[in-house]
C-alpha cells in the first residue's frame, strides 16, 4: 500500500492546547507527515516557543493564542485565518484540563470551568472549522481528544468523565451533520499518558503501581504513541470512518 495515503503535504491543521504535551506531540507528528501546524494555547509566549521548535526541526508551524473556551476568541481567531488566508483542513480538538475533587464538595464553578473546556471549546472550535469547511467545498477532517472515561468512570473526575463522555457523542453528532460535506469527525481515547498533567499520579507510588497492574501494556503510554491514530484520521486513508472513537490505551478496556 502507497503512503501517499497518509501524506498530509499541503494541509493545514489547527492543534488546540499544543503547546506541550500530548498537543505538541500531535502537532510534530502531523508536521512530520508533511502539514503545515497551527499551534495553540491560552498563552502567546508558550505557543510561539512550541511552533519556533518545530520550525528548529525544520517543520511548518505557526502559532496562534486564544482562549478556546471563549466563544468571542474562538470567533475572532477564525476571522484572524481567514484574513491571513489560512484554511484548516484540519482541527484536533486536543485542550483539555482536569480537577480532582469528590462530586460531594465539588463547585459548580469548578464544575463548569472543566466542562467549558475540555467539552464545550470543542463544540465551538469544531463550528467555526467545519462552518469554512463546507464553504470551501473541499470537505475536512476534525479528530476531538476523548480519554478512557469516554467510556468509563473513575471517582474524583466527574466533570472530566462528563466532558470526555460528551467528547465521544459530539464527535458521532458532527459525523451526522458534516458528513454529507466530506468532513469525517472521529475521536481519540488516549490511556494514561506520560504529560504534564498527569504527573503527580505518576509520582504517586500506589497510583503509578495501579496503572501498571491494570494496564495489559503493564506500562504508561507516551504522547508520541498517539500521532498514528492522529495521522490516519486526518488523513485520506480515513475517508470513509466517521464517527468512530479510536483507544490508544494499551489494551486497558480489552480487559476486566
Amino acid at each position: 500500500m502507497s503512503t501517499a495515503l497518509f501524506d498530509l503535504t499541503g494541509r493545514t491543521a489547527l492543534i488546540t492546547g499544543s503547546a506541550r504535551g500530548i498537543g505538541l506531540a500531535l502537532a510534530q507528528g502531523l508536521a512530520q507527515s508533511g502539514a503545515r501546524v497551527i499551534v495553540n494555547g491560552r498563552q502567546a509566549g508558550s505557543s510561539e516557543a512550541a511552533a519556533s521548535g518545530l520550525r528548529a526541526m525544520g517543520l511548518q508551524a505557526q502559532s496562534a493564542a486564544f482562549d478556546v473556551a471563549d466563544a468571542a476568541a474562538v470567533e475572532a481567531a477564525f476571522a484572524g485565518f481567514d484574513a491571513a488566508g489560512l484554511e484548516i483542513d484540519i482541527l484536533i480538538n486536543n485542550a483539555g484540563i482536569q480537577h480532582r475533587q469528590p462530586m460531594l464538595d465539588l463547585a459548580l464553578a469548578d464544575w463548569q470551568r472543566v466542562i467549558d473546556t475540555n467539552l464545550t471549546a470543542a463544540f465551538l472550535v469544531g463550528r467555526e472549522a467545519a462552518r469554512r469547511m463546507i464553504a470551501r467545498q473541499r470537505g475536512g477532517k476534525i479528530i476531538n481528544i476523548g480519554s478512557l472515561t469516554s467510556e468509563a468512570a473513575r471517582a474524583t473526575v466527574a466533570p472530566y468523565t462528563a466532558a470526555k463522555g460528551g467528547i465521544k457523542l459530539l464527535s458521532r453528532s458532527m459525523a451526522a451533520e458534516w458528513a454529507q460535506f466530506d468532513i469525517q469527525a472521529n475521536a481519540i481515547g488516549p490511556g494514561y499518558i506520560l504529560t504534564d498533567m498527569n504527573q503527580a499520579l505518576v509520582d504517586n507510588p500506589q497510583f503509578d503501581a495501579w496503572v501498571k497492574a491494570s494496564n495489559p501494556a503493564q506500562r504508561w503510554g507516551r504522547p508520541e504513541e498517539l500521532v498514528g491514530a492522529a495521522v490516519f484520521l486526518a488523513s485520506k486513508a480515513s475517508g470513509y470512518v466517521n464517527g468512530q472513537i479510536i483507544y490508544v490505551d494499551g489494551g486497558w478496556l480489552a480487559v476486566l
